[in-house]
């Protein structure tokens, strides 16, 4: 770690220690900048519906799709969406148009339009997730889009529309796997810091149409979904980038062949705070996985972390997960969502790669347990300079609908605000995907979130006016997408961090703009941390911008 960014944090901890010590000034309250949240999605011409194509047998891969993209894929600033979507069954195959992916562009008023076949981007198979990043570094966003049997990277031309690569990208087929694939998610992460986005892949299990057992009872109207524990897990997986447009699968050159776990959600931020981002993976049923970057390759911790399993020493149905800072140390924590009376899964960040169950601490033990939550993030919804807690949630089947839920963090403590958000905020739904991105550019978060053969919400963040800041960042000896990047943020109340990702939650990529909440201050001193290690100092920052930073050449 270089010496400004210990200097930087070491001065951002000593003023919160002393801010805590004397009178909590700066600290959010409960009656404070309430958080409101509008249903805007078919006003805005979002009309997506995620089809699962479930007719009564309860084959696995049903409960699973919904994942989002999050994408400027004509580059204007403004940010656009893409939605995957399932396929028949058992054939696994897109029959029609009710089953195609979607791409709706901004249209920069607060409407959207569907450019899918303009983009060719209707897809094919049963797909369950996305990873947005600029893989070949020629200054466009692309979409590697896995699923059930086959993943897709889409090359982005620049023009409007992409190209299936897959093949000529050395991504099509099993791998060492040796058998297909069942992918949930996907992260886009230059592991060996030479300025190419490699990917790592999330799998699932080991499953193939029709050979789900019957699980609940023999007639139809008693069939239940089975336990994970009736499949075998599937390794995750490592393809390096070559820099031609070609990856190489270096799962086993990594020494990574035994990572198992039914692999779900995942997120990547510099957790050990050595200049070298990691992975988390959540599992459903088995432990979690936390992937530590030594600078050529990646080591395995999630056990000595205290990550794998939860404060009891359990494990629980993890699903999505997100990296940020919850408590206000300068350490990036995770948050990991769950089945309703597990309880979610949150991990304080100790320093040094060591965490601790911070369930009670920060409350969650006690506010997730009647939840059953999906895709997630923590996002700073109230723009107070903490991180607040979105989940989507909902069961399995139709009587486990569930509602949306936003915890606010008040101050490394969080209080579910749900009720009081805003109308239709509290409807039961199968909520599966939620990504976040400032869509109207008015310097508040919005959220949009998928549901099992439902509508798409976007949920328009109005809440009460605060100042903000937003940056873009564009690497140049870094990848073009700047992803693995850290910005730090400090004003004289409060210092955050941010890691530029696009992987948060349940098999989905958020905005690659980071975004930073300013409460009632006017301005901030800005220092990002480059991958390969370079800082730049931009200085004292005038709020309620949104800034393009570009590296230092």
């Amino acid at each position: 770690m270089s010496n400004s960014r210990r200097d930087f944090l070491r001065r951002s901890s000593a003023f919160l220690s002393a801010a805590m010590l004397a009178s909590r000034q700066g600290w959010p309250d409960a009656a404070a900048g309430p958080i409101r949240m509008v249903n805007g999605a078919a006003a805005a011409g979002l009309d997506f519906r995620l089809r699962n194509g479930a007719m009564g047998r309860k084959f696995q891969v049903e409960t699973m799709p919904g994942g989002l993209g999050v994408i400027d894929f004509d580059g204007d600033g403004w940010p656009d969406l893409f939605c995957t979507n399932g396929a028949a069954l058992p054939s696994l195959t897109k029959t029609g148009p009710e089953y195609w992916n979607r791409l709706y562009r901004n249209n920069r008023d607060g409407t959207f339009s569907d450019v899918t076949v303009k983009a060719a981007l209707q897809g094919e198979g049963y797909n369950m997730g996305v990873a947005v990043g600029d893989y070949n570094n020629d200054g466009h966003e692309d979409l590697f889009v896995v699923g059930v049997h086959a993943n897709h990277l889409y090359r982005n031309n620049g023009d409007g529309t992409f190209t299936d690569v897959t093949q000529e990208a050395g991504l099509k087929g099993a791998g060492s796997l040796g058998r297909p694939a069942w992918s949930v998610a996907a992260c886009w992460i230059d592991y060996d810091n030479d300025g190419r986005l490699d990917l790592f892949i999330s799998n699932y299990c080991d499953w193939e149409p029709g050979t789900d057992p019957i699980c609940g009872g023999m007639e139809a109207d008693m069939r239940a979904y089975c336990h994970p524990d009736h499949y075998r897990a599937q390794p995750m997986q490592l393809y390096h980038n070559n820099g031609d447009g070609t990856f190489t699968e270096v799962t086993r050159k990594q020494g990574l062949p035994d990572l198992l776990g039914k692999g779900m959600g995942l997120s990547m931020a510099d957790f050990a705070d050595d200049g070298r981002p990691g992975i988390f993976v959540a599992n459903d049923n088995a432990r979690n996985l936390l992937l530590r970057n030594r600078g050529k390759g990646l080591e395995e911790i999630g056990v000595d972390a205290g990550v794998a399993y939860n404060g009891d020493g359990r494990t629980i149905s993890g699903m999505g997960a997100d990296f940020g800072d919850i408590d206000g140390d300068g350490r990036f924590d995770i948050v990991m969502t769950g089945l309703k009376n597990e309880t979610f899964d949150v991990f304080l960040n100790r320093g040094h790669g060591d965490f601790e169950d911070g369930g009670a601490q920060t409350g969650m033990l006690r506010l997730s347990r009647p939840v059953t939550g999906w895709g997630c993030g923590l996002v700073d919804l109230d723009n107070d300079g903490w991180l607040d807690l979105f989940v989507a949630g909902g069961g399995f089947d139709l009587k486990e609908e569930q509602p949306n839920r936003i915890f606010r963090n008040l101050g490394g403590k969080f209080a579910d605000v749900s009720g009081a958000v805003g109308a239709g905020f509290e409807v039961a739904r199968l909520h599966r995907g939620v990504v976040f991105a400032d869509f109207d550019r008015d310097g508040r978060i919005d959220a949009a979130v998928t549901a099992l053969n439902g509508p798409t919400e976007l949920w328009w963040n109005r809440s009460p006016i605060r100042h903000w800041l937003e940056l873009r960042l564009v690497g140049s000896r870094s990848n073009r997408s700047a992803i693995g990047a850290q910005v730090n943020c400090k004003t004289e109340s409060l210092t955050q961090m941010r890691c530029v990702n696009s992987s948060v939650g349940y098999a989905s990529s958020s905005d690659l703009t980071v975004h930073f909440g300013l409460g009632e201050e006017r301005e901030a001193e800005i220092e990002i941390h480059w991958s390969p290690g370079q800082v730049q100092k931009l200085g004292m920052t005038a709020a309620d911008q949104r800034l393009t930073v570009r590296e230092p050449t």
